[in-house]
């Protein structure tokens, strides 16, 4: 089964100030620790899905040189409409490339969430699971998993600033619950205080 990553990268970071993908953490900006640990839990490709600003990943640490990279850039021209939009055009992108079956979906502003995270999700989808979402102590965060048979719902039924949350509360038969609990405490970047320090 080939598993591809897709980086929700878009947003304008209205609270933070500035778009989040360039914010910087430890001298890296958030969208290339995102794609870093996406290429190390050997998702491929990985799509990055912008909108806001306009990034080209930079070279990514202990990578190394002529190592084949399929890192595919998405341009959401309604980022501005909220999450939802964003996933749909992170989908979307992979809809044609038949040899993908299944996708792990992160946030840019999670950059609590590695390669770890990703693989734990990844490898539910590879034993079976039709979609699985990583929890924390049993509430359910990101990253999230979904095979290619639910993208066309997934799509239809997202709206808003909403991702995946919407449809996999209502169909929870479908949806394998992860732990990650043991790999740290999940937490998101709205606003400059929320960097580590």
């Amino acid at each position: 089964m080939k598993v591809a990553g897709i980086v929700l990268a878009a947003g304008g970071g209205s609270r933070f100030g500035q778009p989040k993908a360039e914010v910087e953490l430890g001298g890296r900006r958030l969208v290339d620790l995102a794609v870093e640990s996406c290429v190390r839990a050997a998702l491929d490709p990985v799509v990055v899905v912008l909108g806001a600003v306009r990034l080209t990943p930079l070279r990514l640490a202990g990578i190394a040189d002529g190592d084949p990279l399929d890192i595919r850039l998405v341009d959401n021209a309604d980022w501005a409409t909220g999450l939802a939009s964003s996933l749909q055009a992170g989908l979307r992108a992979l809809e044609a490339d038949v040899t993908v079956d299944a996708a792990v979906v992160n946030l840019v502003d999670t950059p609590c969430v590695g390669e770890e995270h990703l693989r734990r999700i990844s490898t539910a989808l590879r034993g079976g699971a039709t979609a699985a979402v990583a929890t924390y102590e049993g509430t359910a965060r990101t990253p999230v998993g979904l095979t290619r048979d639910i993208w066309g719902d997934v799509v239809r039924s997202v709206a808003g600033d909403e991702g995946a949350r919407g449809w996999l509360r209502a169909h929870p038969h479908l949806v394998t619950p992860v732990e990650c609990a043991d790999l740290g405490r999940w937490a998101d970047i709205d606003v400059p205080t929320d960097l580590p320090g």
